[in-house]
């Protein structure tokens, strides 16, 4: 299934008709459609110089959490010790912030340019622990992908 979906963010990140955020918010309803346990996929970005995360593109319910503050919630931490966070279990985590009672667990692997984290993809599921390695390097792929239209 993830080889099917590369080839497709390829296409879609080098369609050159599209914006920016059209192309992001596309790669975000392919893998929300695709996927069957991704509920909710956004890209957050770094908000200028301030230390938070703004929400960018999103495919899924509208949330709250349009700026997260940096080390606040798994995508504050993310953003500042620039890892993948899997969390398997949601109600395991002290520094969590609900979107919706539904989400089980959450995936969220930062986004680099030049070496510089600037922002990140963020997947929550209403499935307990449905994460694998896998999903790790389709989403770093994804983003790899994502980095070279940012630039």
């Amino acid at each position: 299934m993830f080889e099917e979906l590369k080839a497709q963010v390829i296409e879609i990140i080098n369609n050159n008709t599209m914006t920016v955020d059209q192309r992001l918010l596309a790669i975000c309803q392919l893998l929300k459609e695709n996927v069957t346990y991704y509920d909710w996929v956004g890209f957050y970005f770094k908000n200028g110089a301030k230390e938070e995360l703004k929400l960018g593109p999103y495919a899924g319910a509208p949330t709250d959490h349009t700026i997260i503050p940096f080390g606040k919630g798994i995508c504050g931490q993310v953003a500042l010790n620039n890892e993948n966070f899997v969390v398997p279990d949601v109600q395991a985590q002290d520094n969590y912030i609900a979107c919706s009672i539904s989400v089980k667990s959450e995936i969220v692997v930062p986004l680099f340019v030049n070496g510089e984290n600037i922002g990140q993809i963020d997947i929550d599921s209403n499935t307990a622990d449905p994460f694998s390695e896998q999903d790790e390097r389709f989403l770093e792929f994804v983003n790899k992908k994502v980095a070279e239209i940012l630039v």
